[in-house]
Order: C-alpha cells, then sequence, then structure tokens
C-alpha cells in the first residue's frame, strides 16, 4: 500500500491538528495536502482523485458535512471524519451523508493511523492492487451481481458500480448470507463496528443510497435487497 504512497487530504481549520495529523501519516509513508476550509476541501476533492479524506465536521463557511454530501454526489471517495466529543448527532449526520468512519477529538495518532489503513484495505479506490490475483472462491455470484471480494469490485447487470468501502461493506455483509434477515441493530453494530447511540437511520440511508445506485444500472439486482418491516433487511436470491 505505501508503496504507491497513498495520497490523503486533510481537512482541519486548526493548524495544529493539520500539522500533527501529516507529521504521523507521512512517517508511515503516505503523501499529504491540506485544506484549511470547506470551499477548498471540496474543489481540491473533486479535482483530484484522493484516496482518503480526513474532514472536520465543524469548518468555517462550508461544514464538513455539507463537503462529504457534495463530494458523495460526484465520488466514492473514502471520508473519516474528525468530530469534537459532544458532536454525537452530527456524527450520525455524517454517517448519512456517507462518511466511512468517525475520530473523536481529542485523539490518539494511533487511532487515526490504524482507521486510515483500515479504510485504505478495504476501499474500493484500492481495488487496483488485486484486480490480477483474484481468488474466484472469494467471489460472490449471483444472476444479476457479481461481487468480487478481492477486488472490493461490484458488477450489476454486467456494469461496476461505484460504492463507498461502507456500502460495499453492507452489501458484501447481506450477500453473504442471502435470505438471512438482519436486524438493523445486526448492521449497525457488524458494519460499523459501533454499538453507538441507537440512531437506526444510517443504516437506512446506506440502504437506499445502495439500491439507488444498484438499481441505475440493475433494476433486479436493487429488488434483491429486500426490507422486511418491523425487522431490518436481506439480500434475497431471486426464485
Amino acid at each position: 500500500m505505501n508503496d504507491l504512497k497513498a495520497n490523503i487530504l486533510i481537512v482541519d481549520d486548526e493548524e495544529r491538528i493539520r500539522r500533527l495529523l501529516r507529521m504521523y501519516l507521512e512517517k508511515e509513508g503516505f503523501s499529504i495536502e491540506e485544506a484549511e476550509d470547506g470551499e477548498t476541501a471540496l474543489s481540491l476533492a473533486l479535482d483530484n482523485d484522493y484516496d482518503l479524506v480526513l474532514l472536520d465536521l465543524m469548518l468555517p463557511g462550508m461544514d464538513g458535512i455539507e463537503v462529504c454530501t457534495k463530494l458523495r454526489q460526484a465520488k466514492a471517495t473514502p471520508v473519516i471524519m474528525l468530530t469534537a466529543k459532544g458532536e454525537e448527532a452530527n456524527r450520525v449526520q455524517g454517517f448519512e451523508v456517507g462518511a466511512d468512519d468517525y475520530v473523536v477529538k481529542p485523539f490518539s495518532p494511533r487511532e487515526v493511523i490504524y482507521r486510515v489503513k483500515a479504510i485504505l484495505r478495504r476501499s474500493s479506490a484500492t481495488a487496483y492492487l488485486a484486480k490480477d490475483t483474484i481468488n474466484t472462491s472469494n467471489n460472490i455470484v449471483f444472476p444479476n451481481l457479481l461481487i468480487e471480494h478481492d477486488a472490493h469490485r461490484v458488477t450489476a447487470g454486467g456494469q461496476e458500480v461505484a460504492l463507498t468501502p461502507k456500502e460495499y461493506e453492507l452489501l458484501h455483509y447481506l450477500a453473504s448470507s442471502p435470505d438471512k434477515v438482519f436486524s438493523r441493530e445486526d448492521l449497525l453494530k457488524d458494519v460499523w463496528n459501533y454499538e453507538f447511540f441507537g440512531d437506526l437511520r444510517t443504516v437506512d440511508t446506506h440502504v437506499k443510497r445502495l439500491r439507488e445506485k444498484l438499481n441505475k444500472v440493475s433494476a433486479e439486482a436493487a429488488s434483491m435487497i429486500t426490507t422486511v418491516w418491523g425487522v431490518g433487511y436481506k439480500l434475497e436470491v431471486p426464485k
């Protein structure tokens, strides 16, 4: 991973935090760019293909939620939100607009590096690393849906679908146990790895976005993700 120097954009209005993050991430071999406000961050993120964006929630002008919302309309770049304690509601909103993870300030640089590496490992942005060595036993194949796990690549109706890391994980998790019903609580715990403040809209929003992306290329694939009212969701295999 680091041989290819993953490019990371750090967005925070505090220079001291940007400097700290840059120091630790460059030490790990990453290539770093910085932005101190939302407008600059969005412009940079749209014009460049970053492997990951570390995005502060509270920014002057355009805040992190708006940046993430607008970025998601155009790209699937992984996003880790930086949030302060006591911003739980905003954090949930961050997940709803497509953030993949979050780190709470004050943070340990070691935790940030761990989360950055975890996201990059499973990110669709680095799918090309595994394309030549796909182990077919890790593929999940349905009539209208192909999930190549080693490459983190999803094809529906014969067309590749660009998913964020979290959207991919959600789809892969459901597809790994077809026809099994998962509650929203199960999905929050197992896909997001958080048993946090019980806001289940995070799951609903990601399911909605996942269906919309699949539906653009294959209505059949999108219809496989079914809602089990009062319980949760499942991936239903066409009979």
